[in-house]
């Protein structure tokens, strides 16, 4: 894979710390502003980028490049997503696709058209605890209520109080809790457990955007609650009630480190099955070998799965009240 990276923030910083162990992985180019140019820069020189741009266009010309990774705010997603397609380049785009699921049915219909692969960077759906988790769910019987929780609260908080209102809580930028966190809830359960039938999102909105919310999802006979905050805090945690046990994750369910499996007579195992200490590790050596491979099959499966966590987010947010973008 020759790769472009699209964006110089957060996530990027936190993404160049693990690629060097998948050398299958080219940084031919880090693509940005003006503005991020120093900083682009430097990550140039620590991490071995061939080379800084501040033109997309220049980027999608290039041959050097066959794939973009697009980590940018998510307002942008899908109009950066749809030029390098149209463009012939292959694509990852950081969570949540698009703000909306009409954007990411778009961005499908136009990569099977163009014949380029297209995946949405969600960790979870790749990590060996969670597949582990799967697995598990056997061994608690019929699974009765699900309780996902990240509440986390935003650095960024108090600056939003005082009116200044940046990237994760603008609506017009795609930000908020259900966005931004409850997301990686969201992948989860519809992973486990596919289509919900109902969906309602009881969200606390402040400025038009929600700092925090409690998404419900009706499966029939089994109920979920996900629970995303940005405006308080608590213990992080994921409990999935059978009624022959449960399945403990302490932590965000974007990293599951490991979980705990506890059977009716109270008796506890705890499975960590991960591959690497980085969280981003396992999807983006899967991402390598669907891109190397074109392995249209196993991305239409992850396609239709991230679907699926769209129509969700679509309901939660049309529920709420909540306009993004």
């Amino acid at each position: 894979m020759k790769l472009a990276i699209i964006g110089s923030g957060m996530i990027v910083n936190d993404f160049l710390t693990m690629i060097g162990d998948i050398p299958k992985i080219q940084l031919e180019a880090i693509v940005g502003t003006e503005r991020s140019l120093d900083k682009m820069k430097l990550l140039k020189d620590k991490y071995g980028i061939n080379k800084v741009l501040t033109n997309y266009d220049d980027c999608l010309k290039s041959d050097d490049v066959d794939t973009v990774y697009i980590a940018l705010p998510n307002h942008l997603h899908f109009s950066f997503a749809k030029k390098a397609i149209l463009s012939k380049k292959n694509v990852i785009c950081e969570k949540p696709f698009t703000l909306k699921s009409s954007e990411m049915k778009e961005l499908r219909e136009l990569a099977f058209t163009n014949k380029v692969l297209l995946l949405e960077a969600i960790t979870n759906q790749y990590l060996a605890n969670y597949k582990k988790i799967k697995e598990s769910l056997k061994d608690i019987g019929a699974i009765k209520i699900v309780e996902c929780n990240y509440s986390q609260y935003s650095s960024r908080y108090d600056a939003f109080k005082k009116g200044e209102v940046l990237p994760a809580f603008n609506p017009k930028m795609g930000g908020g809790a259900l966005m931004d966190i409850n997301i990686y809830n969201i992948h989860f359960v519809t992973g486990l457990l596919g289509k919900p039938e109902k969906v309602a999102y009881l969200a606390n909105i402040e400025k038009g955007i929600d700092t925090s919310g409690i998404l419900s999802l009706d499966y029939g006979d089994k109920k979920v609650v996900c629970i995303g905050a940005k405006d308080s805090t608590a213990p992080i945690r994921t409990i999935i009630q059978g009624d022959k046990g449960a399945i403990i994750i302490e932590g965000p369910t974007s990293t599951i480190d490991k979980f705990t499996v506890i059977n009716s007579q109270n008796k506890s195992k705890t499975i960590d099955s991960k591959v690497h200490v980085h969280r981003m590790y396992e999807e983006f050596t899967e991402f390598e070998r669907i891109i190397s491979e074109a392995d249209f099959e196993t991305m239409t499966k992850h396609l239709d799965h991230s679907e699926i966590v769209m129509g969700v987010v679509d309901k939660g947010l049309e529920s709420a009240g909540i306009i993004l973008g």
